[in-house]
């Protein structure tokens, strides 16, 4: 299909930019890397009045250390992300990173564009909420930092204004004995999850899991934190008893449905084994 007529506007600076938001509420979208936005603009899904392409705000694009935080800009793109060695640390994020689409996608599309989407099935989020991540917002007036675990709200839907841009997202530093992986099951390489889990674990010297953070995407309506899980982790050591409870809490607390990629019962039996893939090289990672 032909997208609906739009207007476009390249902004040359943040301030500009949340100009065009404010004067036009409700009729503008953000446009970044486009990998999120252009299809819904094909099939009409997305119907702005204007849209306002940020890919001239390149001080928008950086990795570095600050405050006990690892900040990462929204127009970083997947590939700088999947060839940083800070991100390569937590391996969770660098997992994440290189297996998004196939180089085009990577080379193009941006970690703020892919939040800002919040498809259910995309990598990043899953990534944000096991990591306990947060993301930051600008309107002309104020910043807002939104913990990521209060950002998700529905399909598509996040806590965004809509004269509001995604600018940056902070994730902690973590300590030592700290270890993290991404797993996902896909049709084919490059597309959508059909069931994915991140997950972060931190160890002490012997053995025992001090903190954890699991998430889900691709089996509900939004990605999600299994915290049944979370729960069963801290205070445990590594064993086949945890597993199976990991594998059972991922499978009874997803929700997803029946589609090209799979029916119910395969979709909660590959987030149970995703889930327990991502522990098991999480823990490994972390030294247990």
């Amino acid at each position: 299909m032909i997208p609906a007529a739009f207007e476009y506007a390249r902004p040359s600076s943040l301030g500009e930019a949340l100009r065009l938001l404010h004067d036009r509420e409700g009729e503008a979208k953000v446009l970044a890397g486009g990998y999120s936005l252009i299809p819904l603009l094909r099939y009409r899904l997305a119907q702005p009045g204007i849209l306002v392409d940020i890919g001239n705000l390149d001080d928008l694009a950086y990795i570095r250390e600050a405050g006990g935080e690892l900040h990462i800009g929204a127009r970083t793109t997947h590939h700088q992300l999947e060839q940083s060695d800070l991100v390569a640390r937590s391996g969770l994020w660098s997992d994440a990173a290189g297996g998004i689409g196939d180089p085009q996608v990577r080379n193009w599309g941006t970690l703020g564009g892919s939040v800002a989407h919040a498809d259910p099935s995309s990598d990043w989020p899953a990534v944000l909420l096991a990591s306990r991540a947060s993301i930051v917002v600008r309107d002309l007036e104020r910043e807002r930092v939104i913990h990521a675990r209060e950002f998700f709200l529905d399909t598509f839907v996040t806590a965004i204004e809509p004269t509001e841009i995604l600018t940056e997202v902070r994730v902690p530093l973590q300590p030592p004995g700290t270890g993290g992986a991404y797993e996902k099951t896909e049709r084919k390489a490059g597309d959508f999850a059909t069931a994915a889990a991140a997950v972060q674990v931190t160890v002490d010297s012997s053995g025992t899991i001090t903190a954890a953070g699991v998430a889900l995407s691709a089996v509900s309506e939004t990605p999600f934190v299994l915290l049944a899980a979370e729960a069963a982790l801290v205070g445990a050591q590594a064993s086949v008893a945890l597993e199976a409870t990991i594998r059972r809490a991922a499978k009874d607390d997803s929700n997803p449905t029946r589609d090209g990629h799979g029916p119910v019962d395969y979709k909660r039996a590959m987030a149970g084994e995703m889930a327990v893939r991502a522990l098991r090289r999480a823990l490994a990672r972390a030294g247990a």
